[in-house]
């Protein structure tokens, strides 16, 4: 447990060093329903892909009851560019209605209250709370979060709810937020998923054993 968390300590410094001017997530948004938005579309999908449709899908439906008035099928057709946009479809229309209903337009600022919500895992829970809200409840795993708290042996699990935990342990609560921001930054950057030589990449040379790790969950 003392060696992991050395680790992430060390990783977590690095980090920071690698991206100083990072501060949160590149998913375009003006409020906390955007963000929520953004979120949901971005499963499976790029986020400068969701960028490209989220302006004028918030130009065209500005309020979260514009959403829940909409049809399912006006909101495909406004994501149909985007991966699973039917299934994305139904989910957004779905959380419109219930957080006007029942949140009075407002979304929810807890994980409980948004887990409630179609489309919602822990994953986007975190990312909400904490970009929109400033709120530590939790560690956003997605999949570059979990390919290297794998690959630098910080967690024994590829559940991502147990990989959480795992680094809720390891790290400060307020470390939570920029660790996994700053993860994702160095998969998109520096690491990506795809294999190569990375014995000489910064977070490697913290944890040399990294480089022979490639998790394929």
């Amino acid at each position: 447990m003392k060696t992991r968390q050395k680790r992430a300590k060390q990783i977590a410094i690095k980090l920071k060093e690698l991206f100083p001017d990072k501060s949160g997530t590149e998913l375009f948004y003006s409020n906390p329903w955007e963000l929520l938005v953004a979120v949901i579309l971005s499963a499976q999908s790029r986020d400068v892909k969701v960028n490209q449709i989220t302006p004028e899908l918030f130009k065209k439906y500005p309020k979260i009851r514009d959403i829940a008035q909409a049809s399912v099928e006006e909101i495909d057709e406004a994501i149909k560019s985007i991966n699973f946009h039917n299934t994305k479809a139904k989910r957004i229309h779905t959380a419109a209605n219930i957080i006007t209903e029942k949140f009075k337009e407002r979304v929810p600022d807890s994980m409980d209250e948004l887990l409630t919500l179609p489309g919602v895992a822990r994953k986007t829970a975190n990312v909400v709370l904490s970009n929109a809200f400033g709120k530590n409840e939790g560690i956003a795993v997605d999949t570059h979060v979990k390919r290297f708290s794998i690959r630098f042996d910080l967690t024994d699990h590829t559940d991502p709810v147990k990989i959480e935990n795992d680094l809720m342990q390891l790290l400060p609560q307020e470390e939570w937020f920029s660790f996994h921001n700053n993860l994702i930054y160095y998969g998109r950057e520096i690491c990506p998923a795809r294999p190569h030589d990375c014995k000489e990449h910064p977070l490697t040379l913290i944890y040399p054993p990294a480089v022979d790790i490639w998790p394929k969950n």
